[in-house]
């Protein structure tokens, strides 16, 4: 019965997470914890290992979803370890400040900015939607290279990741928009930078998390199999799907991630 959960929960928050590219912890961290108080065959599931295992099952998802994305070349990977090579430390200094910060009242505030972000998609630049048109946008050519300055995208992702790491939230919640809102990204190619981002930065954060003895591998096992299923699906259906709907499955997410934090914030 807990592997039949386990398998659901996994693929269903990895497919939703890939995507959009966002990971998948959005749904697999509160589902656990929503099963942890009405299910006893969850009573393992502390927020510490909660964390745990997300990180280490967002670790195959990533890794699922990347692969099929490298197959379809939509991944920019200078982006991505120019994004990585500033939100990585921009992540640690953010967990660190979080023990000064009162994080309940700033998480409502960050909240609203995810309502806020919800709303600036309905006035940017329309990107085209076609079939036709996406696959000419995934060949990441010299033109995509040359969209931002070095300096601003590297201040930028500094600063997504010091607030994921404040927050606790999946620095693609913050990546994607920004992605697509300051740098111009067709929206398929900022969801599998994000992905690809999000492999190397769940490997790293995931290692601490095991030093802690925060990761219950006998669980982490269950969720494996489904993480690899919807990496690959999630990937997939955002090769299918149109950039007005993988858009509008974002705005949900952020919706979504506000209020989280809001609640966070007043509870």
């Amino acid at each position: 019965m807990v592997f039949v959960w386990c398998l659901l929960i996994g693929t269903l928050a990895a497919t939703v997470g890939s995507v959009v590219g966002l990971g998948g912890g959005l749904i697999l961290v509160p589902s656990l914890l929503i099963l942890n108080q009405y299910h006893e065959l969850f009573a393992w599931a502390t927020p510490q290992q909660v964390v745990g295992v997300s990180l280490v099952v967002m670790v195959f998802t990533a890794l699922s979803a990347s692969l099929s994305y490298m197959k379809e070349k939509r991944i920019d990977y200078r982006s991505a370890f120019l994004f990585m090579t500033a939100s990585i430390p921009g992540g640690v200094l953010g967990s660190w400040l979080n023990q000064f910060v009162d994080t309940e009242v700033f998480s409502i505030y960050f909240g609203v900015l995810m309502f806020l972000l919800f709303f600036v998609f309905f006035f940017k630049k329309r990107v085209t939607t076609s079939t036709e048109d996406v696959r000419k946008q995934s060949i990441v050519g010299e033109r995509q290279k040359n969209k931002f300055s070095i300096l601003y995208g590297f201040v930028v992702a500094c600063l997504v990741g010091i607030l994921s790491g404040l927050f606790g939230i999946g620095g693609g919640s913050l990546m994607v928009p920004a992605m697509v809102l300051l740098f111009q990204f067709p929206i398929h190619i900022a969801t599998a930078t994000s992905m690809f981002m999000i492999l190397f930065v769940s490997l790293i954060s995931s290692i601490t998390h095991i030093s802690l003895g925060h990761v219950p591998w006998e669980y982490v096992a269950l969720f494996i199999p489904g993480a690899w299923i919807g990496g690959t699906i999630g990937a997939k259906l955002n090769q299918r799907l149109g950039s007005k709907t993988v858009e509008w499955i974002l705005r949900v997410l952020l919706i979504v991630v506000g209020i989280r934090l809001i609640w966070q914030g007043i509870g």
